[in-house]
């Protein structure tokens, strides 16, 4: 069994963040330099060292590693015999005594750097330009020629951003100004000083300020393989959740604060491991790292990983494309909001605070472990990209075996400084299904979803990995055609 273990963090060539515990110390991979490591895990780690510089949330991350990775593999398949791009198709095919590792390496590298380009136009100077200057390519080369690697790679991912620019995720503000920023005009029901529906999501107040609806536009995004963000919302639908007055919208909400009563050491590790919050790779990233392990583990080729991580981000955006969707159809309420609003003058048991343990509180001053984000309860989205994640890999390995595992040290938790956990603890996950299914679970233990918005959110996400599975390997194997 492997083991993660704390490091520090850099950008290719020494090491990188690749994990969190908590939300701030950072977990990062092993140093490698270039050409120890295939220049798709290079990329892929400065994709992530993007996405944790400028603090994206995930569902922008999971897009953003889909078209990184989309660029890359319609890159690779001019340089393969059978597969075709998503936008070109084989038009790009180059001829046989092309299609050299090496023409390969800088065709996927130049994809690379224009897709995160275009995505994180920041962070050039400090992260993309000295990965290219390290792997020996001189990234002012603008060449559109498909002779070249570098027209390959810059033609294939033009395509692709193309393509995204019209995607609905407003990434470049044409819709509405600012970048990712809403168009639809969602307004929530629910103030936060008024409860006028008890069904529907209600902002709390945050440093005096009340919560936005984090990305309500996300939805409309177009998926990879899914007919539409609403392909599977009437299965979703269909298991909840319990709506108010009936038996099932109280014991939901009386489940959460059991939970919360029984928080011990373990439970709270689960919830700070999992939190990839604010500043991580996020909670898709996690699942990206993780096959990062893989790709090490069992000695991955760049062909092996072009089409690993081209699968397994696209999977990854469309759980969240579709989560996204079952957040704004449901609109439901957190169980903060149902504990302290409904049960507000009733004594309960509830963790009371960083280091004062549970205790008995009314329930209008009911805390949750983890802060509770700026969105709708149902789905988890957490849920969602976890259990995607984990079909992904167990269906490109063959296999549902993980075994892995990852040490906490006493007192390292960020919400419990110094007292959290008393003793180390080792969270180990047999198989990728372990995995997600504490992935879900530590949101509950976090106090942010019911068991509903959990176990709803398991069921989407491996529903949505087996539709882009699929479709991703109808390109793999040359069998589609280039129109998505």
């Amino acid at each position: 069994m492997t083991t993660f273990s704390h490091r520090g963090r850099g950008i290719a060539g020494s090491s990188i963040a690749i994990l969190a515990w908590a939300l701030g110390p950072t977990l990062a991979w092993p140093a490698h330099a270039p050409g120890t490591q295939n220049v798709v895990i290079l990329w892929n780690q400065a994709a992530l060292a993007a996405i944790q510089d400028t603090r994206t949330s995930a569902p922008v991350a999971a897009r953003a590693m889909a078209i990184i990775h989309t660029c890359m593999f319609d890159a690779w398949a001019a340089y393969d015999d059978v597969s075709v791009g998503t936008r070109l198709g084989g038009s790009l095919r180059r001829p046989l005594i092309e299609r050299t590792a090496v023409n390969k390496e800088k065709a996927v590298s130049f994809a690379a750097y224009r897709a995160l380009e275009d995505l994180f136009p920041g962070q050039r100077t400090s992260n993309m330009d000295p990965l290219m200057e390290a792997l020996g390519f001189d990234y002012s080369e603008a060449s559109e020629d498909i002779g070249t690697p570098s027209g390959i790679g810059s033609i294939a991912c033009q395509a692709v951003l193309e393509f995204r620019h019209r995607d609905g995720a407003n990434q470049l503000g044409d819709r509405h100004p600012g970048a990712y920023s809403d168009y639809t005009g969602f307004t929530p029901t629910n103030t936060a000083e008024v409860l006028k529906d008890q069904n529907r999501w209600q902002p709390l107040m945050v440093n005096g300020i009340p919560q936005r609806w984090l990305l309500p536009q996300w939805a409309m995004v177009t998926p990879f393989a899914l007919t539409s963000a609403a392909q599977f919302r009437d299965v979703v639908l269909a298991q909840g959740p319990a709506r108010y007055p009936s038996p099932g919208y109280w014991k939901q909400a009386l489940d959460v604060v059991d939970l919360s009563a029984h928080l011990g050491d373990r439970e709270k590790v689960i919830a700070e491991y999992w939190a990839d919050g604010s500043s991580t790779v996020t909670p898709p990233g996690h699942w990206v790292v993780f096959a990062q392990h893989l790709s090490q583990r069992d000695h991955h080729s760049l062909d092996q990983d072009v089409k690993l991580f081209f699968i397994l981000a696209n999977a990854l955006m469309d759980a969240g494309i579709a989560a996204w969707d079952a957040k704004r159809c449901t609109d439901f309420i957190r169980p903060i909001t149902v504990v302290r609003a409904l049960l507000s003058t009733r004594e309960i048991q509830a963790w009371a605070g960083p280091g004062l343990g549970v205790r008995t509180v009314y329930g209008k001053d009911f805390r949750t472990y983890l802060p509770t984000p700026p969105f709708s309860s149902y789905v988890s989205g957490h849920s969602a990209f976890s259990a995607a994640g984990a079909e992904i890999l167990k269906r490109f390995t063959g296999s549902d075996q993980f075994g892995e595992s990852f040490t906490v040290g006493a007192g390292t938790s960020l919400i419990e400084r110094g007292l959290t956990p008393t003793v180390p603890i080792t969270l180990s996950w047999p198989t990728f299904s372990d995995a997600a299914d504490q992935a879900g679970m530590s949101r509950r233990y976090g106090g942010i979803h019911y068991e509903e918005d959990d176990l709803a959110g398991r069921a989407l996400g491996r529903a949505v990995a087996k539709e882009a599975w699929n479709k991703a390997m109808a390109y793999i194997d040359g069998a589609a055609t280039g129109t998505n």
